[in-house]
């Protein structure tokens, strides 16, 4: 669902256009054969694989495809190995939108000065670079929406993919649950569906065990 909602925001942003989402290494590596991509948008944890696995392959077999890590891997390790094999961004989840379009158009400026029959000015690497740093900056930190929208710390497009996640869903489920789904933080997914409840979005109902405190579970209120 979450690959869904990137190919989505990534189309929003043009000339982009996304032809293949693939769940699995073994998938993205004959996708990659069959449709040669510019660029791959890159998560470290697959249902069956590994990011880092993948992007080893593609520089082994000398695959002329460029990489923007979005995942939620952030120890440095990771993000070590993945600038060795060439990722060009690296964005850790969960992200604004704005984020990513940044990231995207970044490698649209790049191709651009990389495809002019000439040779290239440090004036043009020194932006690029700029265009980077800022890059690398802006998702090292929070931004919160316009005043008015939503409170600092809480980003639509997390909040989006929470409440799409649940909309799906048959029964309610516990805040770990719903962060084992999306591969995101329990402490990031308790914020947002705390939030959600304040609102009156999302309501919650409690289940109780043999031992301990009672277990929250959440679902979309039907009266939204």
């Amino acid at each position: 669902m979450v690959a869904h909602i990137n190919r989505r925001l990534t189309e929003r942003v043009e000339p982009f256009k996304v032809v293949d989402v693939s769940m699995t290494e073994d998938d993205a590596l004959q996708a990659v054969a069959k449709y040669k991509p510019d660029l791959i948008l890159l998560d470290i944890y697959l249902p069956s694989g590994n990011g880092i696995s993948f992007l080893q392959k593609l520089r082994q077999e000398e695959i002329p495809a460029d990489v923007i890590l979005i995942t939620a891997a952030k120890d440095t390790n990771t993000i070590y190995q993945t600038l060795r094999y060439g990722a060009i961004d690296y964005i850790i989840k969960p992200f604004d939108l704005e984020r990513l379009e940044k990231s995207l158009k970044n490698y649209l400026a790049l191709r651009n000065v990389l495809a002019k029959d000439k040779d290239i000015s440090q004036e043009d690497l020194d932006r690029l670079n700029q265009l980077q740093v800022e890059s690398s900056v802006e998702s090292s930190s929070e931004h919160s929406r316009p005043p008015g929208q939503l409170p600092k710390g809480v980003h639509s497009l997390t909040l989006d993919q929470i409440i799409c996640f649940l909309l799906k869903q048959e029964q309610p489920l516990s805040c770990q649950q719903i962060a084992g789904y999306l591969s995101m933080s329990k402490i990031t997914v308790w914020r947002y569906l705390e939030y959600l409840v304040e609102q009156n979005k999302v309501a919650v109902e409690l289940e109780y065990g043999t031992k301990g405190r009672p277990t929250k579970l959440y679902f979309v209120n039907a009266k939204t």
